[in-house]
């Protein structure tokens, strides 16, 4: 069957269409992905304003028609973090069901996690052993960690590109006294995290999805995405530790000038690299691997399971 996952993400909403069936990998038919940014639509009390929600209702309706367009038997609508932590919530989800149709679910945060680690598990396999996977997102930062497809222990932090970038990094370059306590804050809230996932022992296997990650692999010398979905890219600690600094001096349009790197996230990448660092740096990590299927993947292949058993 043709499903279809409509992803409404801190920095965009996309629509992904696969042809799946239960016992079989899905295989992507159509991507439709425009960016909302809605992390950075925040007004100073935490809520999505009016012109972001009709934004929102603009763009559901867009993705709504593509999916009629493509044949998309079941569409699985979901929000993270954005929607999930704006104050008025409720009120836009409300309005999106009514002038949509769509009742989006908004993903927990742990759920978030483990999803995504649900994907990471089925891409590389039992062979792969304890996994410890990383994803950064727009809103938040998400580990997980465990040896079956449930993991055995999944947080998720705010600590997205895009909010962060929003709160903490105005200027363009930054500020170095800004680059330093946003470097404090993400080490400091991650850093509390540690002892959870330390108590299981290492990691077999370290994973990392997501944009963000992508971007800093290429950046640090990894295949383009055009040669692949299965070529091997992963990213190393000590190389991201010298592009740090670089990215900190560089404004947006240069960073968006390197291997990889659109022009739409380019000024959240430092943000990202920071988060990223100190993830690596705090658990312990020389090099991640990057994995191509992450929380949509995720979502299709818990859909695939439930088909499966019911």
């Amino acid at each position: 069957m043709r499903l279809g996952v409509l992803d409404v993400g801190s920095n965009t909403v996309h629509l992904l269409v696969v042809d799946a069936h239960p016992g079989a990998c899905p295989l992507p038919a159509h991507s439709h992905k425009v960016e909302l940014r809605l992390a950075q639509l925040l007004d100073e009390d935490g809520a999505i304003g009016p012109e972001g929600v009709d934004r929102l209702i603009a763009v559901v309706q867009e993705a709504l028609q593509a999916a009629e367009d493509k044949g998309v038997e079941d569409l699985l609508p979901f929000a993270t973090s954005a929607v999930r932590e704006a104050s008025n919530a409720d009120e836009v989800l409300a309005r999106v069901q009514a002038e949509t149709g769509v009742e989006l679910q908004v993903l927990a945060g742990a759920e978030e996690a483990r999803l995504t680690f649900l994907a990471a598990r089925r891409w590389f396999g039992w062979s792969a052993g304890k996994l410890l996977v990383l994803d950064i997102g727009g809103g938040s930062l998400e580990i997980a960690f465990g040896m079956d497809e449930e993991p055995d222990a999944a947080v998720s932090l705010p600590l997205g590109a895009g909010r962060l970038t929003a709160g903490w990094l105005h200027g363009d370059p930054p500020d170095p006294e800004d680059v330093r306590a946003l470097r404090r804050h993400a080490r400091a809230q991650i850093a509390r995290t540690v002892g959870e996932f330390a108590r299981f022992g290492a990691a077999d296997h370290v994973v990392a999805t997501s944009k963000t990650f992508k971007q800093l692999a290429r950046i640090a010398g990894a295949a383009r995405s055009t040669e692949g979905v299965y070529v091997q890219r992963e990213l190393r600690r000590e190389s991201l530790e010298a592009w740090v600094p670089r990215l900190a001096g560089m404004t947006a349009a240069q960073r968006a000038e390197l291997p990889g790197v659109s022009e739409g996230r380019a000024n959240q990448l430092l943000a990202g690299a920071l988060v990223a660092e100190g993830a690596m740096d705090l658990f312990g990590i020389e090099s991640v691997e990057v994995c191509p299927w992450a929380l949509r993947e995720g979502v299709i292949l818990r859909k695939l399971d439930h088909m499966a058993s019911a």
